[in-house]
């Protein structure tokens, strides 16, 4: 069963977050597949009673962090580096 890492209970804008930091080639995934993960993720984060909406981010090449999640939260993940969220993890998900 594949794990995880995941940064729990991030608040912004008085929303939860759950940042699921993943590996590069999710960048280069279809939205589709993207967004299936992200769903998928976000289902396990719930089930382990973590509360908040699944962000993905990833090393997009060229000192660049990919990030995926909400409209309204773009501003916040343009200024999330991969490092700030690597060090936020907290918390292992299980699929």
């Amino acid at each position: 069963m594949p794990s995880f890492k995941a940064a729990a209970h991030i608040r912004h804008q008085g929303q939860d977050m759950i940042i699921f930091p993943l590996s590069s080639n999710f960048g280069s995934q279809p939205v589709a597949a993207q967004e299936e993960e992200l769903a998928a993720l976000e289902y396990q984060a719930h089930a382990a009673g973590l509360a908040g909406h699944a962000v993905a981010v990833w090393d997009a090449g060229g000192g660049r962090t990919g990030f995926m999640g909400p409209d309204q939260w773009h501003g916040f993940l343009r200024g999330l580096n991969l490092r700030a969220a690597l060090a936020m993890v907290n918390k292992l998900i299980s699929l």
